[in-house]
């Protein structure tokens, strides 16, 4: 990828765009910066200027500082830097995340950063972008992942905690602090019982309610009579598991929320309860949807399952190539042994 005609090529500092001079989540500090949203493996610290999309720059400024020299753009709203034609595209992943087109010399590209394609109600719903060359994720880049509906995940979440309350039991539910816990609070039955966060969420909490997304209100797990504990859920992040803050909740019954429960084995290996098959990363049927909707005949696979998603769109016809990134999924964060090896050929 490092041809003249690229508008993004690879560099030591990340995605770089040679015409306007700026890149896209760059993984070390540089002069120009466009986030595609505000998990720590996109967006870093210590670049001297930040592009967002306008309603992530509460999350942005809850992780990297109030103090960071951020400037926004409004989704679908376009702005010309060195003859770069750039605008930023709903992703569907978390509050704030964007795609970002790019026209520049009769082409267009789009960097889709994480995404997913069911909407939910914490962020702006993905949109499809037409363009020449798409760059995609690929975290769940096999056909073994094929999400239920978020409807159906969270009844079964609501029962299993009304069960558990009716039994005298606390509910733990682990799960990422940052996308994954607001899209869980906003899919429950807060007359179930109270709702407790973690004091590690509860500044993005509030930067969510500010953009204007309704949560029910949850309370710190000090706050909380004892008595009331044993009817609550509370959510925590994967790094509170088995530490002396779990004390206070006595018998409980814990859950792991990510797409990675889908694999047999990981609820064992986490060793939880209940696995929650929730993710916020588009499983195999979005990623062939979203990237058929782009049009595009060239496309660049990233981070996750990419050898069997580059092969299936080769044979599908399209140009498709490995793209190599420094990106993780901190909102997934699947230990290395819980992935399935490639498969040789992909089937629906």
């Amino acid at each position: 990828m490092t041809g003249s005609a690229d508008l993004i090529v690879t560099t030591p500092s990340g995605l770089y765009c040679p015409p306007g001079d700026f890149y896209v989540d760059p993984w070390r500090p540089v002069g120009r910066a466009v986030i595609t949203h505000a998990h720590s493996d996109h967006a870093r610290a210590g670049h001297q200027h930040y592009l967002a999309a306008a309603p992530g720059a509460g999350v942005l400024r809850a992780r990297l500082g109030d103090d960071i020299p951020l400037q926004t753009l409004p989704y679908g709203e376009s702005i010309v830097h060195h003859g770069v034609r750039l605008s930023l595209h709903p992703a569907g992943h978390v509050l704030g995340s964007a795609q970002v087109r790019l026209e520049y010399g009769g082409e267009v590209w789009v960097v889709s950063g994480d995404y997913k394609v069911e909407a939910d109600s914490t962020c702006t719903p993905f949109e499809p972008v037409r363009c020449d060359t798409f760059i995609t994720e690929s975290t769940f880049g096999l056909p073994i992942y094929h999400w239920r509906p978020q409807i159906e995940i969270f009844a079964q979440l609501n029962d299993w905690w009304r069960g558990n309350a009716e039994a005298g039991r606390t509910s733990v539910v682990f799960c990422y602090s940052f996308g994954k816990a607001q899209r869980i609070l906003s899919g429950l039955d807060a007359g179930i019982g109270p709702i407790v966060s973690h004091g590690a969420m509860l500044q993005l909490d509030a930067a969510y309610r500010a953009a204007g997304v309704a949560l029910p209100e949850t309370q710190l797990a000090a706050d909380v009579p004892r008595a009331d504990l044993r009817r609550a859920l509370v959510l925590a992040p994967p790094s509170a598991q088995r530490s002396p803050w779990m004390r206070r909740f006595g018998d409980y019954a814990d859950a792991f929320a990510s797409g990675w429960m889908q694999l047999r084995g990981a609820r064992r290996r986490r060793g939880v309860d209940r696995g929650i098959v929730l993710s916020d990363h588009a499983d195999w049927p979005g990623l062939l949807h979203a990237i058929d909707a782009t049009g595009a005949t060239r496309v660049y696979v990233t981070h996750g399952q990419v050898a069997p998603m580059v092969r299936w769109l080769c044979e599908s016809g399209l140009d498709a190539r490995a793209f190599a990134t420094e990106y993780g999924d901190e909102d997934e964060a699947a230990p290395a042994h819980d992935a399935p090896a490639p498969v040789d050929t992909p089937v629906p």
